[in-house]
């Protein structure tokens, strides 16, 4: 049907796009891609109106947007400049700073979205590493992968592990259970690699004693969100459903009298969640083609119900369009495995971690590359690469091994 081919054309193009992170000759990034692509999915034909609003998943939107605003008012109340800042002042030495920044990048992640951590951190890597007056290429590398290594740990770590979350039947516990032990193997992994890629720049002593800045901390307003906090991790713990009780969270933490809303808003990111809406219809139309059977039929042909082969390709396609758009391009496919749940575990595994080949391979990574350019410190493709494929492969290999040979 003429449709169809205009929903797989439509698809295709936008997927392209997506991949370039642009239209060539226009100034349009990948939200925008993603709300062309969609009113062309519906004006074209290729999906109905009513199919494109149901096509829309709104629990992956209310967590999502639970989970921003909640780390919105944990930054606002300066506790990840807290939590960071305790961590470095207990180092002793360069290489234990790295492990303190590996650490804490890594834990924060695990518990909040990757990319808000990055865009906090990054200023404090910097200003630490001037004072102690070391490289900070090593220090800012670190940050960025452990933050992705780290945020492999929960289906709220990141945004792909969200709509991993709403699409299986994982439950929080189970995916924990399964997926933080890569993390903490991952963590170390980090820290091995940048020791020995740098192991020339790192000296054995810090070479100044000057002292770390204090940053201003708002300790009622971080306690209020801290118990907050500790409440969904409970609930999440406990299998309520991980959007109600991100939801539920922002909403506690909105009734403050401390606060302006405007400064809680502009904290989110309304893009991403903009971007997710134009995917959602994008892979609802080609759902509703003929490709899906095309896309099944070439899924068996390639063996990618094989655990080694999922990783890897989806390892690629991540690369080559974005994890999230990754994700969302393989939820039609996994359903139809043997083993679903095993399959999604692997998904969020791989399509994460592949973030780490390149400095353009996850948006924590540019989140970093961009607070370093501020600062005049440049971080280069290739400085990044001596890191970031070797530290991919490991930990693909470890995530594989954990997930296929670890017994549940």
């Amino acid at each position: 049907m003429i449709e169809h081919a205009i929903a797989l054309a439509i698809f295709a193009a936008s997927y392209v796009a997506l991949g370039l992170g642009r239209v060539p000759g226009l100034r349009v990034d990948r939200t925008g891609v993603a709300i062309i692509g969609a009113a062309a999915m519906v004006v074209g034909g290729g999906l109905g109106w009513e199919d494109a609003v149901r096509s829309v998943d709104a629990h992956t939107l209310v967590l999502l947007f639970g989970m921003m605003i909640v780390a919105a008012y944990l930054r606002l109340s300066g506790f990840f400049s807290l939590v960071t800042m305790w961590a470095i002042r207990r180092a002793r030495s360069p290489r234990g700073l790295l492990g303190a920044i590996v650490v804490a990048a890594g834990v924060l992640s695990a518990l909040f979205v990757n990319d808000v951590v990055c865009l906090v951190l990054a200023p404090l890597v910097l200003a630490i590493t001037s004072r102690l007056q070391l490289p900070p290429v090593p220090y800012l590398i670190a940050l960025a992968t452990a933050a992705n290594v780290g945020s492999v740990a929960t289906l709220t770590g990141n945004p792909q592990n969200m709509l991993v979350g709403s699409f299986s039947s994982l439950t929080y516990r189970g995916f924990l259970a399964r997926e933080a032990p890569i993390a903490l193997l991952g963590l170390g992994v980090v820290f091995l690699v940048v020791r020995v890629v740098y192991r020339r720049q790192l000296p054995d002593a810090f070479a100044t004693t000057a002292s770390v800045a204090r940053y201003p901390v708002h300790y009622p307003l971080m306690i209020k969100t801290l118990i907050a906090v500790g409440a969904m991790l409970v609930a999440f713990l406990a299998g309520v459903p991980i959007a109600l009780v991100a939801i539920a969270g922002a909403a506690y933490s909105l009734l403050t009298r401390r606060v302006k809303p405007d400064k809680v808003y502009r904290e989110v990111n309304w893009g991403l969640l903009v971007l997710f809406v134009g995917l959602f219809v994008l892979t609802g139309g080609l759902e509703q083609s003929d490709a899906g059977d095309e896309l099944g039929r070439w899924t068996a042909r390639l063996g990618l119900h094989r655990p080694l082969v999922l990783t890897v390709t989806a390892a690629i396609v991540s690369n080559l369009v974005s994890n999230v758009p990754a994700v969302l391009l393989f939820k039609p496919l996994l359903a139809g495995f043997g083993e679903p749940d095993r399959a999604w575990l692997i998904l969020a595994m791989a399509s994460t971690l592949a973030g780490n080949l390149t400095l353009i391979g996850s948006v924590a990574n540019l989140i970093v590359a961009a607070a370093a350019r501020d600062a005049r410190v440049e971080i280069g493709f290739l400085e990044y690469c001596r890191v970031g494929v070797p530290l991919t492969i490991v930990t693909l290999l470890v995530g594989w091994a954990v997930l296929v040979l670890v017994p549940v």
